[in-house]
């Protein structure tokens, strides 16, 4: 597949090096510290935080500190949503005193809970306002700022190509377009080809985003996108390792990181349990993990019993979870799908 090949390459984002072209995507709840660090080990070539919102971020508001805070990656990449001015530029002000390398800009969040309030994908409904907040956000900081957009809000307004140009106009260094519309939240299929008109609006890269989860996935909307980069979302769902996987794929290598047997993915998923354990502590740490844990088991286990199911997503005894999970997991690998990027 030779249109893989340009994945290999480094790309420069404002001044930022990437060191590959296959990015781990923001995704809320998901893409914590322990998250992006496992996808960056793996070989991922960007990896972006959980979307951050922007005035709870400037109001101090808890647990904003640890959406925000730096990993020791190479690269630190940190999403804003709102919808109001001063608290995008504050918000960008202060993640960029913790450390971020480069501020994105988040305009492509389906979520009623997001659009409700006029963010998200809800900007692309008002250009010029999108634009102030694009404007406030790079005035208010020194590193490279980037937006992650939808193709447009449905189908009567596919305005991606106009945003994208007026935010390359505005300073922006890179944009990232999911290939649905917002209406569509995820349902069809993403429209690979209607990427091709932001990537020839624009001079800047442009990352393609959405349904990519194996490398001949990769090289399609390569093909039909033209883009620079491809960003990969819900694939990584109990397979932090699914960017990275492609990424290798490109060189004909194997992600590094990967279990290959029963004990090596029972002992992976017990060490993601308990990074997130130490990360959130223990009351939070367990609700935030089962989502995870039943991902893992979805993907790996997903004939595992209904009681023992049951015990891992609802115990409130880490010990016991980790016991059940060696349990699953260190069974014979032919009853597990270690799969990588298949």
């Amino acid at each position: 597949m030779p249109e893989l090949s340009k994945l290999a390459a480094p790309l420069d984002v404002g001044g930022i090096r990437i060191r590959n072209r296959v990015f781990l995507a923001p995704m809320s709840g998901i893409t914590d510290e322990p998250f992006r660090q496992r996808a960056h080990a793996h070989g991922a070539g960007l990896v972006v935080s959980e979307m951050v919102a922007s005035g709870e971020l400037a109001k101090g508001r808890a647990g904003c500190d640890l959406r925000i805070r730096h990993s020791g990656l190479p690269v630190h990449m940190v999403q804003l949503a709102g919808r109001e001015a001063l608290h995008m530029a504050e918000g960008a002000r202060i993640a960029a005193g913790e450390g971020a390398d480069i501020i994105d800009i988040n305009m492509g969040c389906p979520a009623k809970k997001v659009t409700g309030g006029y963010a998200g994908s809800a900007l692309m409904l008002d250009l010029d306002h999108a634009l102030s907040l694009i404007e406030a956000v790079i005035g208010a900081v020194e590193v490279p700022v980037t937006v992650k957009m939808r193709l447009g809000w449905d189908e009567s307004a596919l305005n991606a190509p106009i945003l994208a140009r007026r935010a390359e106009q505005a300073g922006v260094r890179m944009v990232t377009v999911h290939g649905r519309t917002r209406c569509q939240f995820y349902q069809g299929k993403a429209d690979w080809r209607a990427i091709a008109r932001v990537k020839e609006a624009v001079s800047i890269p442009v990352v393609a985003n959405g349904d990519v989860s194996s490398p001949t996935e990769a090289a399609e909307v390569l093909d039909q996108s033209g883009a620079d980069a491809i960003m990969i979302g819900r694939a990584h769902y109990g397979a932090p390792w699914m960017a990275g996987s492609i990424a290798a794929a490109t060189l004909e290598q194997v992600a590094p990181g990967i279990p290959a047997s029963g004990q090596a993915l029972a002992d992976y998923v017990v060490s993601h349990y308990e990074d997130m354990l130490a990360l959130y502590g223990k009351e939070s740490g367990l609700r935030q993990a089962r989502k995870h844990l039943g991902w893992y088991l979805d993907r790996h286990a997903s004939s595992v019993s209904h009681e023992h199911r049951k015990a891992i997503l609802t115990s409130f005894e880490p010990e016991r979870v980790i016991v059940l999970l060696r349990d699953v997991f260190s069974g014979a690998p032919e009853t597990l799908s270690l799969r990588s990027a298949a």
